[in-house]
């Protein structure tokens, strides 16, 4: 048999009294083959069927107050539903034959044996209230259903319940207690880390208590089955009170027996959930430093959950285990249950599963987002927001966020220092946190920068240089393509005045006339407003130039702020950089306009503003000569930025040598003259 190691050592222990033996023939019909059923969610649609039993208002029949519930989320497949009728079917069938309660009873542990507890205890509420429903749906429609009423006559259903007020009293009295009892002893199966981090001793108590329950679960779910069969073979002229009155008192000493029980098992559960709580706050912080061989001791604890599928496709909905994470970069997107702004959850969607790298990598690394309620409960808005955007993201999520630990969410809270903000941190195939953070280097360079690690962030910012490409690599194919594979020459600019755009772009199209290849792109402002979708607007009608669509726009300015975010925390910091970047993000929708321009993924752009876009034009004959030379940028350099001195200068730069990144012209910071280029091989040697 597949028990726990508790379960193997109770079957071996002395019987003492007769709850023992008892416990002891439960646990030899116990055979489980790890066969999975979500209790809570099949329970919670028993709920329904009890709320909808009872006779209801016209306005509460109607279709959309009624909640449909997911046969796959539940794991009600066929095998599932047929053993729902085979509950059904051979208990009601026994009911009608008589005999011992206590052997059809252990029948039923029979029946169910391959199931975990929770699951059997579930499984026969079901059966019953199927069962129920199906009796109370007869009796509540056959005075004005023809079809209701001829099936109930087939199945010689009563019209008239008022002979059984004293059983059904009582009833709704069992009912109560055995979903509570249901309730908890599900609660328990789905703590977690039962055999981690919880004592021999109160793993016992608690086991103890759960045999016992699911017996006189099912002994009373037998009681109710046999009130069904009563309310089928007596007519109302038939019913005795004393026999009303001994079914009466029988189901009333079960609800005793049902609510003591209940009352232990629940002390027994807050008592697992305080030793889970302390043990797995104190395990925590310790597990995190610790090198493992792979990620799924990490993980298990820091979901914590009892559930062996806990995490979920948000797309699909397909239930993933832990164990499908092995050997894989993790990436836990930890936030507040409404995650982001929607522009932001855009750009993060792009940059993880729609960047032109991830077909590299694809299946190497998983965002798991693991959301927080901002409060000491999920409210009803925080479900809202998980079940909106869990339904649209294209990551994986905890299935049910609102039952992560409590010592869990404290970690984060107070280990991860995570505050309101959304936080990324990676672990790697061993679980050894790599980053602490990686939202900024993923809005910068998506995919590409996979593993995601702090040195590879370093690694990609030490290479990079002020180009167009960093600025606006990944967001649109089309300027990409600009970029890199045809190297062309283009300008980026933004205004928040028509009129200076109508005459800026009038004038950069005589420019392009001329021998001068320009693309130009408007990339608007910082700040998203109204204001930019009209001008976006006029620009799109009066055909002024090209331009990004407001959530790229969005995605241009907000990959801008993360750079200036990661240059702040790098200790080789590129001055010039960090003051370009500081310098775009400061301008705003004025009437002055502003104007980037440069050659694909050459390194140095020039950025005009005010007067100098003026002189730009004005000048257009003198920089237009040395375009051959100088390239673009030089070109407009010298022409716009005058030597400082006419007398020699030896000023000289060492700098670096990567491919690729030194093919355009370089000028001098003392006088702005173009500079002549050699080559320094030097030994480092030192013995």
């Amino acid at each position: 048999m597949s028990l726990t190691g508790f379960e193997r050592r109770y079957i071996h222990l002395p019987v003492s009294t007769e709850e023992d033996f008892l416990i002891r023939k439960i646990l030899m019909t116990h055979d489980p083959d790890g066969r999975q059923l979500d209790a809570q969610q099949l329970l919670h649609a028993v709920k329904n069927i009890i709320h909808r039993a009872s006779p209801v208002s016209e306005a509460d029949c109607h279709p959309e107050n009624v909640a449909v519930w997911d046969a796959d989320a539940i794991g009600l497949h066929d095998s599932l539903g047929y053993t729902i009728f085979k509950i059904s079917h051979e208990v009601l069938s026994r009911c009608f034959e008589g005999g011992d309660i206590h052997t059809k009873t252990m029948s039923l542990f029979d029946m169910l044996g391959k199931f975990r507890w929770d699951a059997k205890v579930v499984l026969v509420v079901a059966a019953f209230f199927t069962n129920y429903g199906v009796l109370q749906l007869q009796v509540q429609l056959q005075s004005r259903n023809p079809l209701a009423a001829l099936v109930a006559l087939l199945r010689q259903v009563p019209s008239d319940l008022s002979g059984f007020r004293a059983q059904f009293k009582a009833f709704t009295l069992l009912v109560k207690t055995v979903m509570e009892l249901t309730e908890v002893i599900i609660e328990f199966e789905s703590l977690p880390l039962q055999q981690e981090l919880l004592e021999y001793k109160v793993i016992s108590a608690a086991k103890s208590k759960i045999y016992l329950g699911s017996y006189w679960i099912f002994r009373s779910s037998l009681a109710c089955f046999s009130l069904i069969a009563d309310l089928r073979t007596r007519k109302q002229d038939q019913v005795n009170s004393n026999s009303i009155t001994i079914a009466a008192w029988t189901m009333r000493n079960l609800v005793c027996k049902l609510s003591a029980l209940c009352c232990d098992l629940r002390e027994q559960v807050k008592m697992c959930h305080q030793q889970i709580d302390s043990r797995l706050y104190e395990k925590l912080p310790n597990l995190f430093n610790q090198i493992h061989v792979d990620n799924q001791e990490k993980l298990k604890m820091l979901i914590a959950s009892g559930d062996n599928f806990p995490l979920m496709d948000c797309l699909s909905k397909e239930k993933h285990s832990i164990s499908e994470l092995k050997n894989k970069v993790v990436i836990l997107l930890i936030s507040k249950p409404e995650l982001l702004p929607i522009e932001k959850i855009f750009l993060l969607v792009h940059q993880t599963y729609d960047h032109p790298h991830q077909e590299k990598i694809g299946g190497s690394y998983v965002v798991l987002w693991v959301p927080l309620s901002s409060s000491h409960g999920w409210s009803h808005a925080d479900k809202i927001s998980f079940q909106f955007l869990s339904g649209s993201l294209p990551f994986w999520s905890l299935k049910q966020p609102g039952l992560l630990n409590s010592a869990v969410v404290n970690f984060i809270i107070q280990e991860w220092n995570f505050k309101e903000e959304a936080m990324m941190v990676v672990l790697d195939t061993n679980g050894m946190i790599t980053n602490s953070n990686a939202m900024d280097m993923i809005w910068i360079w998506g995919a590409k920068a996979f593993p995601f690690s702090i040195s590879r962030e370093k690694e990609l910012w030490e290479v990079e240089k002020w180009t167009l490409q960093l600025m606006i690599d990944g967001i649109d194919p089309l300027l990409t393509n600009w970029q890199i594979e045809e190297g062309k020459n283009f300008c980026i600019f933004g205004s928040g005045n028509a009129d200076w755009i109508r005459n800026f772009s009038s004038k950069i199209k005589e420019v392009s006339n001329t021998e001068l290849q320009l693309e130009v792109i408007y990339v608007g402002w910082r700040s998203p407003t109204e204001k930019l979708q009209s001008i976006l607007r006029i620009i799109e009608q009066e055909n002024l130039c090209t331009y990004l669509t407001f959530t790229k726009i969005r995605f241009f300015w907000l990959r801008l702020e993360s750079m200036k975010s990661l240059t702040s925390r790098q200790e080789n910091n590129d001055d010039d950089m960090s003051k370009e970047i500081l310098g775009l993000l400061e301008v705003d929708d004025s009437d002055d306009g502003w104007v980037l321009i440069g050659t694909g993924s050459l390194p140095g752009l020039i950025k005009l503003q005010g007067q100098k876009v003026t002189e730009f034009f004005d000048l257009f004959p003198v920089w237009a000569e040395n375009l051959g030379t100088m390239g673009i940028v030089g070109a407009i350099k010298s022409a716009l930025e005058p030597t400082l001195s006419t007398g020699p200068c030896d000023h000289a730069e060492i700098l670096a040598f990567n491919e690729g990144l030194l093919k355009g012209p370089v000028f001098c910071a003392v006088c702005k003259r173009l500079k002549e280029k050699y080559v320094l091989y030097k030994c480092d040697a030192t013995e």
